[in-house]
């Protein structure tokens, strides 16, 4: 089955490390099409009022879009040609471009939503500090409104192929194993890590229950015991069904003497793993595992980090 990612481009370096991170994944991933995809510069609002009043006014505003369309598609084509030095078939890439209508970050998601993508790949910044300051991350607004496909955000230049995925027992994990067997169900050289973190206490509340802290701590953990067991097996079975087998699949468990989002970290640059999987919400939507999941965005770097709904 095709699989299909959308690389949202600029003309910045850190588009071309996400570029570069594409063109990993495209050599371990079968039947993988790569999308190349720019959203043009937002045009006055005055030259567009302008024009339907004044024929120069037409012509510059035709001209300008013509040059935005041109610039857009030489640095698509510029991308695509440095995929096709790095082995991938030119028939297995596309360049679309369009103007901006939207916003840069809800026209990626539309054109994302009305292909059926199966991910988003975007570098961790691709406008200036000054515009950021002004409109937002365009990565940040990706990672926070998209709810259904998963987003691969590349931080830096990726130079590792081993991938790490956080695991807790909750449906966003479980969709993260899912998106990982899709991918990878022919690719036999991938192998997986699944990493369980323990949650402490604090990863639920900050209150201090004093003596009955020890008490709570111990249910949370029998509690997480249970549900990792349970989860585990069916990852296996995604995995298995996928053609994966058990040999492939690695499993850590990680004591609970650090937070959540310390120890996946840690972990992380210990392993030096170059691909980051976790899921936005943990079980039942718990928060604490929001905040983990925001924690890695924030302090791992020089790796791609897939965050699934």
């Amino acid at each position: 089955m095709e699989k299909q990612i959308l690389l949202a481009l600029d003309d910045s370096l850190y588009s071309k490390h996400a570029v570069e991170y594409a063109a990993r994944m495209a050599g371990k991933i079968v039947d993988l099409k790569l999308t190349l995809f720019s959203v043009q510069p937002a045009i006055s609002l005055f030259l567009t009022d302008e024009a339907k009043k004044d024929v120069r006014a037409q012509a510059a505003l035709e001209k300008m879009k013509r040059k935005n369309a041109e610039k857009a598609l030489s640095t698509l084509e510029a991308y695509k040609t440095l995929l096709e030095e790095r082995g991938i078939d030119g028939s297995r890439i596309e360049t679309k471009t369009r103007p901006k209508k939207l916003g840069l970050a809800r026209d990626i998601l539309e054109e994302a939503e009305k292909g059926r993508y199966d991910a988003i790949v975007v570098g961790r910044r691709g406008v200036s500090k000054l515009q950021e300051m002004f409109s937002g991350s365009v990565t940040t607004n990706l990672l926070e409104h998209s709810r259904v496909i998963p987003v691969w955000m590349v931080d830096g230049l990726v130079e590792n192929d081993r991938v790490m995925a956080a695991v807790d027992g909750s449906e966003s994990a479980l969709r993260a194993v899912d998106h990982l067997s899709f991918l990878f169900s022919r690719s036999p050289d991938v192998s997986f890590t699944l990493v369980h973190a323990a949650p402490k206490l604090k990863d639920y509340c900050e209150i201090d229950f004093g003596e009955d802290a020890q008490e709570l701590e111990d249910v949370i953990i029998q509690g997480d015991k249970r549900c990792v067991e349970n989860f585990m097996v069916h990852a296996y079975a995604k995995f298995k069904a996928a053609g994966i087998e058990k040999d492939r699949i690695e499993i850590r468990e990680l004591p609970g003497n650090l937070s959540v989002g310390k120890a996946l970290q840690a972990e992380a640059e210990r392993g030096d793993y170059g691909t980051v999987v976790f899921g936005r919400r943990g079980i039942n939507k718990a928060f604490f595992m929001g905040s983990v999941s925001n924690y890695l965005i924030n302090k791992l770097s020089n790796r791609a980090l897939w965050l699934i709904s």
